[in-house]
């Protein structure tokens, strides 16, 4: 049997169409969304899966720093966030991630005092949670924060009847000024001392007017708010007044967080699910050792996946909400 031949524009046209047609399914799979606030828009993206909707949507929270949507920070690109999201969608779960104030795209987003407060973040989280719900393409909205995002989603999930379900990645059991003197240790006795004094300051609510040179680095002026605002919160005290379905993740390779702050935060909320994940890492990567040289490899490198079983874990999770 003879091929058909077209005429040559007819041929022309059906490039045409099967190009309008799949270019855009090509760029589906990472949509912008943005949120406006009072003082800036907040660039994000959002990942729908195919032909499943309404869809439970995930919303993912970065971790501490310039960490950026994707997990990403300045010269550090592992992308353990996208990853995460991508795994969601191939799986029938939306998601949305974006870059905090003065982050990424979402630099402008700068209080109107000019002072970045954590407070600002809870906000924000949720800001975007009244943003998700009044969209019908939702069935369910749970908060996923990594590292200090685990704090602001428990923070923006507490009292909010939108939220469905919460889930802590790599979250600290204690309050963040624990957290500041346990990784001051390798530093003297003389300097610990004084940092010290300084986080017993800012615990109490007051700022210094003149920091020394050498602890400017951590306590410099126009970051003490931030800190102030940071260090009030203890996370088993956060954690306990949620009455929503509660996961708890932790990798055993994980360099920055103990398991003793898995155990605090489970102890605090007894009905929630706890997942220790074998050779997992802070950017959810798998890894055998806590070797330090080994663990900085994967915080750059976005070829490698991130662990299949918290893909599984957040998925059961999401599939089992009321």
């Amino acid at each position: 049997m003879r091929a058909m031949k077209f005429p040559l524009f007819l041929r022309f046209f059906l490039i045409y169409c099967f190009l309008a047609c799949t270019i855009p399914l090509l760029h589906a799979q990472d949509l912008p969304i943005v949120l406006s606030t009072p003082t800036g828009d907040l660039q994000g993206s959002l990942m729908m899966p195919e032909n499943r909707l309404p869809a439970p949507v995930v919303l993912l929270i970065s971790d501490a720093g310039p960490c950026d949507r994707d997990g990403n920070q300045p010269n550090l690109k592992n992308n353990c966030l996208k990853l995460l999201a991508e795994s969601l969608r191939r799986n029938g779960i939306a998601s949305v991630r974006y870059d905090k104030r003065a982050v990424g795209n979402s630099t402008s987003a700068i209080p109107s005092k000019g002072r970045l407060l954590f407070s600002h973040y809870v906000e924000d989280a949720r800001g975007w949670v009244d943003k998700l719900s009044g969209d019908k393409r939702f069935s369910k909205i749970i908060l996923a924060g990594h590292g200090e995002g685990a704090l602001i989603g428990m923070l923006a999930s507490v009292n909010n009847k939108a939220v469905n379900g919460y889930i802590s990645i790599a979250g600290l059991g204690e309050p963040a000024d624990v957290y500041f003197r346990e990784q001051l240790r390798s530093h003297s006795q003389e300097y610990q001392e004084g940092c010290a004094k300084i986080i017993e300051k800012l615990k109490s609510g007051d700022t210094l007017q003149k920091v020394a040179p050498h602890f400017k680095p951590l306590f410099r002026e126009e970051v003490q708010p931030y800190l102030i605002s940071w260090f009030r919160h203890n996370p088993q005290q956060e954690i306990a007044k949620l009455k929503i379905p509660v996961l708890l993740i932790l990798g055993t390779m994980d360099a920055q967080v103990k398991f003793k702050d898995l155990d605090l935060l489970a102890n605090a909320c007894p009905n929630a699910k706890k997942e220790l994940i074998p050779d997992m890492n802070h950017v959810l990567k798998s890894i055998s050792t806590i070797e330090k040289m080994a663990q900085t490899a994967t915080l750059n490198n976005p070829d490698l996946p991130v662990v299949p079983q918290i893909i599984q874990s957040i998925i059961f999770f999401t599939q089992h909400l009321n």
